[in-house]
This record gives C-alpha cells, structure tokens and sequence, in this order.
C-alpha cells in the first residue's frame, strides 16, 4: 500500500489556491504540481515540432509522443520534458500563447490528467486547479473547496497591481472575477464545482497562514485514518 497523500484544493479564480498550494506543499515536504507548468512544457514540445497555434489536428495527433512530469531539486521546482530540464525554455511569450492556445484541445488535457495521475501515484502531491477533486483527483485523501467573496478577491488582485505600479479599478476588477466565476462554473468540459466530499474553506476572514494550517490539520488528519 502506497503512503502517499494527494491533496487537492479547487476554487474559483482570485481565491489563493497557488500561493496556499505552494505553501502546504512546502510545509509537508510535498511536491506541488504546477499544472501551468505542464501546460507550457506541452506548448513547448510542439513549437519544437513545428507545429502551429491553429494546427489542432496536428496537436492532437502529437499529444501520444509527449512526456511532462515534475520534480523538485533543492527546492526548485524542475520541469522536465522528455528528460530534458526546460525550466529556461517555457516562461516566454510564444511559448505562453501556444500553451493556451493548446490548453482547449481535449486530446492535451486527458495526456496532461494522465501524466498528473500518474505523478500522484508516484510521490505526495498538491495539485490547484478548477477540477482537481471532482475530474483530476476524484479518489485524493484531502480535497478542500477554497473560495472567498468575490469583493475580498477582487481587493486582493487590487493590491497586487497596484504594487507593481499598474492603474486598476476595484469595480472593474471585480466585475472580471464575477464573469470568470460564470464561465468557469458553466464551461463545457469539467465546469468548476465543490466535490461532495471536499471541505469548504472561505478565506475571506483568513490570513494565508490560517488558511495553510487549516489544510495542514485535513492532512494531519488523513494520514492518521
């Protein structure tokens, strides 16, 4: 029987599901798989192959070559594909709009669900996302649902841009989060729902701290049933 734990955390955008994801990962010795990441790694592979943005027919039949998976070295996360650390290769602009270009494609999201399952077999894992409990991770032994009023999140976002010197509204602000929170509640493929068994955690009163060791005790918990 395996040890390890797989935790997942789901919520709408804003909420702070990376930064907290991170945070737990670290503090349990776990790696945190940065679906992003994997994306961009993908995205990269088929810029290498020639392939193009409006090319999903030729995406789709590339996704079978494609390996991505995770480590962490020296507490660096290491994104490896095909066994080669691409790290210095998958933060650039192409790379970023051939990642959402492909992101839509079914074939690139089951290839990455498969190789995220199967890094959860492999090691403990913190995975965020939209559909992590319900579609990615059904059978993980933590799974919280962590939101926050769409006005906190929006106030949250506020002060990131404006600390990096960006001019921004708050009404605009939250206006995006509230339109997000409709698409992604009604998408086609894995809409963003709470898993029935997931826990609810609403981090509009929460420091991150509060937050983490909340999710810490679920661990703590799990690892003793």
């Amino acid at each position: 029987m395996s040890n390890n734990i797989a935790i997942a955390i789901d919520g709408p955008a804003g909420a702070g599901k990376s930064t907290i994801a991170r945070l737990v990962a670290e503090r349990k010795g776990y790696i945190y798989v940065d679906t992003g990441a994997m994306y961009r790694a993908m995205a990269l592979y088929f810029i290498e192959q020639g392939i193009g943005a409006d090319e999903q027919e030729r995406i789709a039949s590339a996704v079978p070559d494609v390996e991505v998976t995770i480590t962490y070295e020296d507490g660096e996360q290491i994104v490896w594909l095909g066994g080669r650390n691409v790290n210095g290769l998958i933060r650039t602009e192409e790379v970023g709009k051939m990642a959402s270009a492909s992101s839509g494609s079914i074939a690139v999201r089951r290839k990455l669900v498969e190789l995220q399952q199967a890094l959860a077999r492999k090691e403990s894992v913190v995975m965020d996302g939209r559909d992590i409990g319900t579609c990615v991770l059904p059978d993980a032994d933590v799974k919280v649902y962590l939101t926050a009023d769409s006005r906190v999140r929006a106030r949250r976002r506020y002060e990131e841009l404006k600390k990096k010197g960006q001019d921004c509204d708050l009404d605009v602000i939250e206006k995006d989060i509230i339109d997000r929170d409709y698409q992604d509640m009604h998408r086609e493929i894995s809409p963003l729902r709470q898993a029935e068994d997931a826990v609810l955690l609403d981090s509009s009163h929460m420091t991150i701290e509060e937050v983490a060791q909340a999710i810490i005790r679920l661990c703590d918990e799990a690892r003793r049933e």
